[in-house]
This record gives structure tokens, sequence and C-alpha cells, in this order.
């Protein structure tokens, strides 16, 4: 997943909104625009393309509709850059999806997305899409701000056949099990056993520590009431954990998407989430083969535990002039099971629905994609990051956090410590 920084956003959201000068009192009545399409921006991916020109398409078909017309978020450093550049301008549309709560946060704060829960029909909305398990994550300052779209659980992808060889006919579960296999392949002099870490960017975070932590910790959040909470036991675990696997030379700081090291063989098991399957029957057919999907590594083993969940929603604009319009589209969308079994086809992310695994909808399409399965069946423990505007810094800290622990064998206890307060320093001002 690439996203790019949201450092200063809300500063430069706030600069640039008394520079346009643009706010609510300069909306014209809905009715005089009814027939107005309205704008949605959507992620410039090409399988989520396909799935909003077929639901654009069959709603506009309809003459009582308010027609919508849908682009990618224009081109610039990140989606979140493009959206600040258009409300600085005035040019933002009236609906759009890819938006992470961490933004969303931001401009809650500054008062540029709507309350969704507020629209009529919106608890309907969230029972047919059987939802109510999954938004109370989703909250910004006890508002629902954002729809979420899609949620895309971040396990453990394993090499069956290396498995086998080293003598492990189920998958690890637990921190033990990991040494146990990680010595048996060091004696093969075969090295390293996992991609432990995703990368040396901040928001690579989210496919390491934090869904090591979720799964330790139960689900508990890694920053409550504005302060930093886990430097508690099951932080210190997990990173206990990651430094004995890194000071063990189980693992590498270094690997790069190119190396892609579980396709090469270099590792037997990486965090993933649901995207790489459709690059992997491209690329790696066979390899594919051998993959067994796995839940977060915790200390004593937990058949389901916590993750992180990759997510993405819809956020409608305070700007809007169609607000009743775009809500009835949105309402339309996602208020049907076909749409969303229409999503999983075409993208391959599990919709943000609770009965991915009980609805005919969806278990008949999974009875001939197992691995899509077996991901999707952590929908419902899968987590977003918290929402706080500080997302980047605070990741970047966790980053710092972990280098300590791999480059200077620092104790996870004092990383930990340093960590939270400088986070806490963060979020005091």
């Amino acid at each position: 997943m690439k996203v790019a920084a949201v450092a200063k956003l809300t500063a430069s959201i706030l600069l640039s909104l008394c520079i346009s000068g643009c706010g609510p009192d300069d909306k014209k009545d809905e009715q005089a625009d009814a027939k107005t399409p309205i704008k949605m921006w959507v992620a410039p991916n090409e399988n989520e393309e396909a799935f909003w020109n077929k639901m654009v398409t069959e709603w506009n078909k309809d003459p009582a509709h308010t027609p919508v017309e849908f682009t990618t978020i224009p081109a610039a450093n990140s989606s979140e850059e493009a959206i600040m550049n258009a409300l600085a301008s005035g040019t933002e549309p009236d609906i759009s999806s890819n938006i992470f709560i961490g933004f969303a946060s931001q401009l809650v704060d500054v008062g540029q997305i709507e309350d969704l829960s507020k629209m009529p029909g919106f608890n309907e909305l969230v029972k047919t899409r059987q939802m109510s398990t999954i938004l109370p994550a989703w909250k910004l300052n006890g508002q629902q701000n954002v729809l979420p779209i899609y949620v895309n659980p971040i396990v453990w992808w394993w090499r069956g056949d290396l498995l086998k060889k080293y003598g492990f006919d189920h998958v690890p579960t637990t921190y033990n099990e990991l040494y146990q296999l990680a010595e048996r392949r060091a004696a093969d002099n075969h090295g390293y056993v996992m991609q432990l870490t995703a990368g040396k960017n901040w928001w690579e975070r989210w496919f390491d520590f934090i869904p090591l932590y979720y799964a330790q910790s139960g689900g508990k959040s890694y920053i409550a009431d504005k302060k930093a909470d886990f430097g508690n036991p099951a932080g210190q675990a997990v990173l206990t954990f990651m430094g004995k696997v890194f000071n063990s030379k189980w693992s590498s700081y270094d690997f790069t998407s190119a190396d892609d090291p579980l396709a090469t063989g270099q590792v037997l098991a990486s965090a993933r989430g649901p995207w790489d399957l459709a690059r992997y029957r491209k690329q790696y057919p066979d390899v594919l083969k051998t993959i067994q999907i796995g839940p977060m590594l915790t200390e004593n083993g937990d058949a389901h535990p916590h993750t992180f969940g990759d997510s993405k929603g819809m956020v409608m604009f305070s700007s809007s002039k169609h607000k009743t319009q775009a809500w009835a589209f949105m309402q339309w969308v996602f208020s049907s099971a076909e749409h969303d079994r229409a999503w999983l086809e075409l993208t391959g992310m599990p919709p943000a629905r609770a009965d991915l695994m009980t609805n005919p909808l969806f278990t008949d399409y999974f009875a001939n994609h197992p691995l899509e399965k077996d991901i999707a069946s952590y929908v419902d423990v899968a987590l977003p990051p918290v929402a706080t505007t500080q997302t980047t810094e605070i990741q970047r800290s966790m980053t710092q956090m972990l280098e300590r622990v791999i480059f200077n064998n620092e104790a996870p206890t004092k990383a930990l410590e340093q960590s939270q307060q400088e986070i806490n320093t963060l979020l005091a001002k």
C-alpha cells in the first residue's frame, strides 16, 4: 500500500481555506442544483475504477437519479495532498473514496467532512450492511464521518512447502514456534526465517509492530486518552520478540519490495494483505499454490487474534451542494450485498461487513477462492489505525524505537519508554 506523508496537513488546509475564503455560507439551494451531476473521486486503481464504473453506469440509467460523474483522485504525491490542494482551490468533489482514518481525523478537525450518522437512514444502512461491530473503531470525536468500504486484514503468508521441509505440518502461531523454526532454518544454513519488518517508512508500521501489538494485546489501542499506551506487557512482549528475531539474524531490515523475499524463498513468511493475491497469480502462480495463511503471532498462540486492517472509506465534503443526492447514491451502493459481492470479485478486497463468512453471496465466492476466504475470515478482528491527526509522527517514533532495538541492541523496555515519552510530548501540544 502506498501512502505519503500527511504531516503538517492540518495547518496547510487551514491556511489554504483562509486564502480561498470559501465557506458553507456560500452554498446554493440544493433543489436548484438537483440535476447537476454529483462529483465523486475514487482511488487511482484499475480494479476499483472498474467497480465504480459499474456502479455509476447502473445508477445513471435511472432518470430519477441525480447523475454521478466520477474521476480518479488527481495525480499528486498522495491522495491526501491532492485533496488538500482541491480544498485550497475550492475544487473538491462532493464525495471521495480512498480516505484512511488518520486523514479523516484531520479533515474533521478543520470541519471539512460531514457526520454521516446525521443523514436519514444511516442506522438502517449500518444494519443492512452488517457494520455494527465495525463502525465503532471509525468514530471521530463521537461522529461517523467515514463509511468504510473495505477492510484488508494483515496476516502471515507462509510458504507451506518450506514449512514441511523443516518439519512443520502447520503454520506457527506462537513466538516459541517461530524460534524453533528459525533455529532449524539457521542450522540448515539457509539464513532468514521471516520478513519481520515491512520497511523503514512510517506507514510500514501498519504491517509489523502495530498488527503484532493488536494481536498480543487483544485488540487494545496503542493510543488512549491522547497518550501513548503501548509501553505495557503486550508492547514489551512484541518488541522483545522482534528484537530476538533480529539480534539472532533470523530476519533482515533491508528487504525491498523488488526482492520479494517470500517469492524467492529467502524467507518462509511475510505479513501481507489480500492485494498481493492478484500479483502473485500473475507473477508467481506456482509459489501461490504453496501459500498458507496464518494469524498474527502471539506469545501463547491464538487461533483468531486481532490484527491491523488496511482500510479505506468514503466521505462527504461539507462544501457539497448536493448532500441529499450524494447520500442517496451512497445508500444505494452500500445497501446491496450484491454490490459488495461485485466489489469483492473486481478488487479482491473484503468489503467492510461482518457477514462475509455466513452470507451465501460471499461464501459461494469463497468456496472457489480459499486464500481470499482465509484472509477475509479476519475482517471481524482487523482494526484500523488509531484515529489521530498525528499518525505520521507517532509511527515515525515507532520506527525509531524499532531501530534502536534492532541496531543498538537497546532494551525493549527502554525503547518503549522513550517512544512513549516522544509521543506523549507530541500529543500534549
